[in-house]
């Protein structure tokens, strides 16, 4: 069935680490072959070995339409004739600046790069340069890239200071990163109160997708803005999964909540390279070449890239979008539910907008060590048998799911059929 997969992943070992370009690609977490694609279309995706999948990965997070939208395709293709790259501004860096600045009310600047990783690591030296404080604080369970100051995992005590997660961070680099437990108020509120004056900046996924999809209250995140508020600390919104994803103006808009700094990525460059960060205008005044704050991009603002961002940010502007998507990702999660509840195992799921978890836990976890209780054996012979009926999940049972304007009713009554077939083979 995998049989080219299986020969393509021989081969790229030999030239590429891992045989991947990104770690969770290579199926280390459930076991087995990654799988190649070729082709993606609508909700679909097919494999070099021509089997096809219901895909609820998107590009883990940017197909929003679909894939190959051909209205995007299109746009992309217009573009690409007038030339690849120019290392210059052009008009459409505008028209997506104002773009980004009207749909999300809290940025009213931005500076485009390529990549989420870009936006955090620059947002950060943002905050910094512009409160002059050097500490940040983030939380367990939540990913920002992989910038040096940010690899960093949670020691057993409620402050954690220093202790890189990667080989290659020197600890003199994490020393000034403080990481506590997610959506947990006691440890938040000490923080604050041992070391708020020394904080730059707190950066958070508002709704945790790296984690799987975890999500907080709103009483803990109005709380996190009223310290940071209180303290001088800059708050950092890391929607780059969740910008345009949970909702037309992303978390910030379900929590009612206004961050000082906003990163995005993912649907905004439509399938293509695009990241951003922007905020308060005062703060951004920080930025070089009018400020003393450094970050630049050869290929920043790419026009071919922008031209598939703008093309997406006008399209789910539709009247509808977003309650149809959302909809659409709710059955799945009802409908998983059901089957899971019928076959007598234990399974719960969550979902907002575009975006969603499940779990194999009768509960719905609200933090990282509540994750890490899920049956991470289940999930994975869950995910093998999924994929051996044509349907690709995230290849972990920490990432969040996606579902796209593109599934239809009957793409979500064929993922719970074939479901209810596999958690039958689960109990």
């Amino acid at each position: 069935m995998f049989d080219k997969s299986k020969d393509l992943f021989n081969q790229s070992q030999r030239l590429i680490p891992g045989g991947v370009n990104s770690p969770v690609r290579a199926f280390r977490a459930v076991g087995g072959t990654p799988i190649f694609f070729e082709k993606g279309a609508g909700a679909y995706l097919w494999d070099v070995d021509g089997n096809r999948y219901i895909d609820y990965v998107g590009s883990w997070g940017p197909a929003i339409l679909g894939h190959a939208h051909p209205d995007v395709v299109t746009a992309v293709q217009r573009a690409a004739v007038n030339g690849l790259s120019f290392g210059a501004p052009t008009a459409a860096e505008y028209a997506m600046a104002e773009q980004i600045c009207a749909l999300v009310p809290s940025i009213e600047q931005v500076r485009l790069v390529s990549s989420g990783t870009e936006a955090t690591m620059s947002a950060i030296r943002l905050a910094r340069g512009a409160t002059g404080r050097k500490k940040l604080l983030k939380f367990e369970g939540c990913y920002h890239g992989h910038a040096d100051s940010l690899l960093v995992k949670a020691g057993s005590g409620a402050l954690t200071f220093g202790n890189p997660s990667s080989a290659g961070v020197p600890p003199e680099v994490a020393a000034d990163t403080v990481v506590i437990a997610y959506h947990d108020l006691a440890a938040l509120e000490a923080t604050f109160t041992a070391i708020g004056k020394e904080l730059a900046c707190v950066i958070i996924e508002p709704i945790a997708g790296n984690m799987n999809f975890v999500k907080p209250s709103h009483a803990y995140m109005h709380r996190l803005r009223e310290l940071c508020t209180t303290h001088g600390a800059l708050l950092i919104f890391d929607e780059v999964m969740t910008g345009f994803r949970v909702g037309l103006g992303g978390a910030q808009a379900h929590f009612g909540i206004t961050p000082d700094l906003t990163t995005l990525g993912k649907v905004i460059g439509g399938g293509m390279p695009v990241g951003a960060f922007g905020g308060k205008r005062d703060i951004m005044a920080n930025m070089a070449p009018i400020g003393a704050v450094y970050q630049a991009g050869t290929l920043s603002g790419n026009p071919v890239a922008v031209a598939a961002g703008l093309k997406t940010l006008a399209l789910i502007q539709q009247p509808g979008f977003y309650e149809e998507l959302s909809a659409t990702t709710t059955a799945l999660c009802e409908k998983l539910s059901a089957a899971a509840a019928a076959a007598g195992c234990a399974f719960s799921a969550a979902s907002l907008g575009g975006m969603f978890g499940v779990y194999f836990s009768a509960n719905l976890p609200t933090n990282y060590a509540e994750v890490m209780q899920s049956d991470r054996d289940r999930f994975n012979r869950f995910f093998h048998g999924m994929l051996a009926k044509g349907v690709y999940l995230a290849p972990s049972a920490f990432e969040a799911g996606f579902v796209s304007k593109a599934h239809t009713a009957a793409d979500i009554d064929a993922t719970a059929q074939r479901a209810s077939e596999v958690f039958a083979t689960l109990v």
